[in-house]
Order: C-alpha cells, then sequence, then structure tokens
C-alpha cells in the first residue's frame, strides 16, 4: 500500500474502498458502481486482507443470490413463490394509477409491471416516480382469489444510497491533505490512475463532476468515442439519471400535462443526455424552447403553472470530425442537431469542456489504490449543492469589465464547482485559484468563440482577468486556439503574440533568417503541435559543443526522446562539420547497466552522423538545461520529458511529435 493510500484509510476509514474490487466483484452484472460499491463499503471498507477476502466473497455471494439478472427472471420469480418472501436487487419505477387511486411498481429485471407498492414508501423515496431508482427488495407472494389480484407483494424497499454524511468532518478531513493527495483521491475514486494524467487531464475529469455539485450547472462535452464521458454519469451517484438524447420528450423532462406529473428535472440532481451529437437526429423545436427558458431562468412553464427546479444538464457526445477540420471549415458545435445547433440554446451553456483532450481509455489508466465509495462522495456533493462559492475567485482577481453578465455567471459557476471539490473547506492560496479560474475562463470562453463564429452579431468579449495585487492584466486563450493560431490567423485576438513565439520557427520561414531572442515558451497541458524543432531547431545552428543536462534519461521512453533529439542536431549542423554531444544525467543501480549498454550503442550510432557522443553520471543533479557553444543557454522545466505517454507502437503519435500531448512545463531561452 503507497503512502497515499495509508492517508486515505487512515482518515476516512469505513469510507473507501478498493478500487479494482469493483470489477472483481462484478462480473456479468448490469449494475451501476454505486450499487456494487454500496455493498463493498458494507463488508470492504477496510486496509485489512482477510476482511477484504471475506467481503468480496460475501459480496459476491449476494450478487449471484439477490441481483436479478433478466435471462434469470423466471428463476427468481419461482423462488419467491417458493419461498413466500425474498430479497432482491433490482431498479424500481413507479406510476399512479389514477383509476385504482394506487401507486404501482414497475422492476426493471426481473420484468413484474403494476406490482401495488405503499404509499407511504413513496413519499418517502420520490425519486421512485421519475426515471427508476436501484433498490434492496424484499419481495413476497400470496395467491389471491380475487380476480386480477397481484399475488406479488413488496414488504420491504431501500434505496441503495447512504443516508446521511457529515459534511463538517469532511471538510476538517480535507485539511490533512495537500492539494495534489485530494486531487489524486478524486481521480482514483472515480476508478483512474493519477499517475497516467496530467494535471490539467486531471482537472477536466473534475470539471465533469460538477453538474453534481452546482445547481443549475448546463455542461457540454463533445470528443472522440471511448474517453468515459457517459461512464461518470451513470455509474457515479444515484442523484443522476442518464437519457438517449433521442428519447427525451417535454412530458418526461418537464411536466405531463395530461396527468400533471412533474418530470425528470423536478427529482434528480444531474439529467445527461447521451449520444448528443448527430446531425441527423430528429428533435422536437418545443423542447428546445422549454430548455433555454429553463437553463436561463431556472423554470420552465407547461400550461398555465410556471415551475422552478435545480437540476443541472450536461449534455455528452462524439465528434464527427478533428478539431482542426471543425476549425478551419465550421465550428466545435459542428456534430449536433439542427434544432440545438442554435445561438440562443448554445449560449445558456456554463461550459465546453474539450472532450478531445481525453485520452481513450486503456487498461493501465485504471486503479487498483483506494478511493472514495462513490455513494459517500455522491452524497458529499448533494449536500456541497447547498452552498454557494461563485464569489471566491474576488479574494485575489476582478474579471474583465467588458465580460458580460452572462459570461460572468458561467465562468463563477465553474470556478465554484471546482472548488466545492478540491478546496471544500475553503483554503487555498492566489496561484491555486488562478489555475482554477482561467480553466474557468476557458471553458467559457470557447462557448463564445464558437458562437462568434456562428454568428457575427455576437460581440467580441474580452476574456481577462485583473490581479488585485500586482494589476497585471491576464488574457485567457482556449488550448486549440494556441494550437491552430496560425490557421486561424491572428486579426481577431485580443492579444498580442509573446515575443519568444515569433522567434519559433514557421516550417516554410528559412531558419537563418529568423533573429533569436531572449524569453520564455510556456507549453500547457494536453497542448499538441510542438516539436523539438520548434523549440530548438534554430537555436542548434552553427553550434559545435552541445551539453545537455537532464537526470532523467534513462526509461525506454526517455531514451528515446533523446535519440529524437540527437537527431535534430544531425538536420542542424553542417554536413563536413562534427559536433560533440554531452549528457549529463543522473541513473540508480536499477537502471545505470541498461543505460550504459544504451548510451554505448547511442554514440556508435552517431557517430556515422558525425555527431561524438559522450555522457556521464552525476548524482543529485536537478539542472534541466541545453547548453551550446554558439552563445545561448535553453533551460528546460521538464527536461526533455515534455510528452505525455502515446498509445503504443501503432499509434501515429510515436512517430510524429506534433500530435503527441505535451505535460505543462516552461522553456527558457537566455543569450550567454
Amino acid at each position: 500500500m503507497n503512502e497515499l493510500d495509508k492517508k486515505i484509510n487512515q482518515h476516512f476509514g469505513g469510507k473507501v474502498v478498493r478500487k479494482d474490487l469493483t470489477k472483481l466483484v462484478k462480473g456479468n452484472a448490469i449494475v451501476p458502481t454505486y450499487v456494487l460499491e454500496y455493498l463493498l463499503g458494507q463488508y470492504c471498507a477496510t486496509d485489512d486482507e482477510p476482511t477484504i477476502a471475506q467481503g468480496v466473497e460475501t459480496v459476491k455471494s449476494i450478487i449471484a443470490k439477490h441481483f436479478v439478472h433478466r435471462d434469470e427472471a423466471q428463476l427468481i420469480k419461482s423462488t419467491i413463490r417458493d419461498s413466500k418472501s425474498h430479497r432482491i436487487i433490482d431498479k424500481v419505477s413507479v406510476r399512479l394509477n389514477d383509476r385504482r387511486d394506487v401507486y404501482e411498481t414497475s422492476f426493471a429485471n426481473l420484468g413484474l409491471t403494476k406490482v401495488v407498492i405503499n404509499e407511504n414508501i413513496v413519499k418517502q423515496n420520490q425519486r421512485l416516480l421519475s426515471g427508476g431508482v436501484w433498490c434492496l427488495i424484499t419481495m413476497g407472494y400470496q395467491p389471491s382469489d380475487e380476480r386480477d389480484a397481484s399475488p406479488w407483494i413488496i414488504e420491504n424497499l431501500k434505496p441503495i444510497q447512504i443516508s446521511n454524511v457529515d459534511v463538517n468532518e469532511y471538510k476538517e478531513i480535507r485539511k490533512q491533505f495537500t492539494t495534489e493527495e485530494w486531487i489524486d483521491l478524486y481521480i482514483q475514486s472515480i476508478g483512474l490512475n493519477p499517475e497516467e494524467f496530467t494535471f490539467r487531464s486531471k482537472l477536466i475529469q473534475l470539471a465533469r463532476l460538477i453538474p453534481f455539485c452546482e445547481n443549475n450547472y448546463n455542461l457540454i462535452e463533445l470528443g472522440p468515442k471511448g474517453t468515459g464521458k457517459s461512464h461518470i454519469y451513470s455509474e457515479m451517484s444515484p442523484h443522476g439519471i442518464l437519457i438517449s438524447g433521442g428519447e427525451v420528450s417535454k412530458a418526461k423532462l418537464f411536466v405531463n400535462n395530461s396527468t400533471g406529473d412533474i418530470g425528470l428535472v423536478g427529482y434528480w440532481d444531474v439529467v445527461t443526455y447521451d449520444e448528443f451529437a448527430g446531425k441527423t437526429k430528429k428533435v422536437d423545436r418545443g423542447l428546445v424552447d422549454i430548455m433555454k427558458n429553463y437553463m436561463a431562468n431556472k423554470s420552465f412553464s407547461r400550461g398555465k403553472e410556471i415551475y422552478g427546479a435545480s437540476a443541472s444538464m450536461a449534455f455528452i457526445g462524439n465528434t464527427e470530425h478533428p478539431v482542426p477540420y471543425m476549425l478551419k471549415h465550421s465550428n466545435l458545435f459542428d456534430a449536433l442537431p439542427k434544432e440545438y445547433y442554435d445561438t440562443a440554446f448554445l449560449d445558456r451553456l456554463h461550459c465546453y469542456l474539450a472532450g478531445w483532450e481525453v485520452q481513450k481509455l486503456r487498461n493501465e489508466m485504471f486503479t487498483d489504490n483506494y478511493g472514495f465509495i462513490v455513494d459517500y462522495m455522491a452524497e458529499v456533493m448533494k449536500e456541497l449543492r447547498k452552498e454557494d462559492h461563485m464569489n471566491d475567485y474576488t479574494r485575489y482577481f476582478d474579471l474583465s469589465d467588458s465580460i458580460t453578465t452572462r459570461d460572468k455567471t458561467s465562468i463563477a459557476k465553474t470556478f465554484s464547482g471546482l472548488i466545492k471539490i478540491i478546496f471544500p473547506h475553503g483554503e487555498f492560496t492566489e496561484e491555486e485559484a488562478k489555475v482554477i479560474l482561467e480553466f474557468a475562463i476557458e471553458n467559457r470562453r470557447r462557448v463564445k468563440d464558437q458562437l462568434r463564429r456562428m454568428d457575427e452579431t455576437f460581440e467580441k468579449v474580452d476574456f481577462s482577468y485583473i490581479n488585485k495585487k500586482t494589476s497585471k492584466k491576464v488574457y485567457v486563450q482556449t488550448l486549440e486556439y494556441i494550437e491552430h493560431r496560425e490557421m486561424l490567423g491572428l486579426e481577431d485576438d485580443d492579444e498580442p503574440i509573446p515575443e519568444i513565439e515569433k522567434t519559433i520557427p514557421k516550417k516554410e520561414q528559412p531558419e537563418k533568417s529568423i533573429e533569436l531572442a531572449e524569453g520564455q515558451k510556456i507549453i500547457r497541458d494536453n497542448q499538441s503541435g510542438i516539436s523539438y524543432d520548434m523549440l530548438f531547431g534554430a537555436y542548434l545552428i552553427d553550434a559545435k559543443e552541445i551539453t545537455v543536462t537532464d537526470p532523467y534519461i534513462r526509461l525506454p521512453y526517455q531514451l528515446r526522446n533523446f535519440m529524437e533529439f540527437a537527431k535534430l542536431v544531425s538536420t542542424k549542423k553542417d554536413e563536413l562539420e562534427e559536433v560533440k554531444l554531452h549528457l549529463i544525467t543522473n541513473n540508480n543501480e536499477e537502471y545505470i547497466e541498461n543505460s550504459k549498454g544504451a548510451f554505448k550503442e547511442m554514440a556508435d550510432s552517431l557517430e556515422s552522423l558525425g555527431i561524438q557522443f559522450t555522457y556521464e553520471f552525476v548524482e543529485n543533479t536537478h539542472d534541466r538545461s541545453i547548453v551550446l557553444d554558439n552563445g545561448w543557454k535553453i533551460v528546460l522545466g521538464r527536461g526533455l520529458d515534455i510528452y505525455q505517454k502515446t498509445n503504443g507502437w501503432y499509434d501515429i503519435a510515436e512517430y510524429y511529435q506534433e500530435k503527441r500531448l505535451c505535460k505543462g512545463c516552461e522553456v527558457t531561452y537566455i543569450r550567454t
């Protein structure tokens, strides 16, 4: 058990579970994660291995005996009949039969319908009336001589969810964790391995949770398949419901005029539209109009009545084209049905998450470490919906006066949601607030920038903020704009290009004509389009001696990075001249022999290119730089390790640097 897991168990004993256990007990059961972890929380919320092993067997037994598989429904019915009483796990929904004046229950897997349920149970669990809830139900069987009388009896029903949480205790415990530890705890809680994600990628994952802790929050995420979009909304909370975007109606979502029944927004904290994209989908235009009013005003009208609700809306779907294509030919809302391709509707979105930045999930991206039982996490977030942190950023910053009220509200709600998740105790530094505020601004700006592409009548907005302490104005751009700014043109940009970026060569520019300048290049998490040639190429010209200091050149991908740098050196040198390339690095006993062998092979290989490669191991070296004898030093924040892991040999990014996602870092150019 690692140090973080020990700390998690020390402070949240009984409220956390090892995340690989969920997959271990699930088998073929089509059941949400929060149902399984509710049971695991009863029997496996410990770090004691024998207890865990025994608990897993108990949960497996409960699932085997009581979970209703649809193909075994008749067997379960027979068991209930023979035993007269039997406990089952199934998804239950209830409707009022106004002719008989009784509430009737339907069971998703058992297949029973019109089973009468006591109205007191319904009053205590009103979400049974909308969409269905997973429950532990004790079913009885009592034959009757009365015609049409159902023999099925609901003796007891208990929704699968934790009844209450102590939020104050939760906030106090948060103080025992660093920000990095707390974020990793949350990433593990949603089943992911934090070591496989950059900080920005973690923020995107956490932003998916904002609708669960922020009232009336409207989020959209469009991106490739297989990135876990729907998993968050279907598996992580009993307070959210995932519906197909093509299956929703005005009556189902808001109010059924014929019965007066309130729809999904009245019973759920989050209503998520799955498969929201698709140009050919048919959508009720009247539904879109009601949604626009609800998303803007938190209310809706059907008939003569006006209703209010606090449900957040999440819209998730798949993009049809790569981002550069959409930016060049249309916009980032390109894949939506024409009824939703409506600027008034889209302007109600508080946040557009860049789903294309999220890598497709691979086996190593899942965790086997400890995280919150998701039901506990869900109840905490539900309690945090009662709090308001929308103005917390004003401790340190002011938004630009030109930002509209709708834009400010959107930014503030995203900021508030992430504060509730990461800093529920309310303690955060100026730098921590800066990171979250810029992320919030960027995700609202993504909406507004696309609206301006769709409709020129939308005014240009100055998406910047002022640091109260320094009075410095900071502009915030979307990452995709930074990556593709040359293709888009700079005429409409609201901030000047940093001087150092002007010195980075474009492919069509002759390198000799570039006037090099001192300065800094900031690379953001998940940024693509970055190569060693762009960063270092022009500075290598005329260099005869090059010293690279990087303490971590030992693992296969790090050795690959160094060889790619050496290849770049070979393309910049005069073919008739020799260049000395010296590496200063660190190592340990585990890797040193392998590294020596690799470096010898490198030296032999590079010799034929006119590069004399040498190396030395220096203990406790922390510097990361490239020193050139032509008068330049390049300070590397992360050394040559600027790229995230690729998906393997058959990923084009393995061979094409510009297609790799970067890790956030800084590169500083100094004239010596």
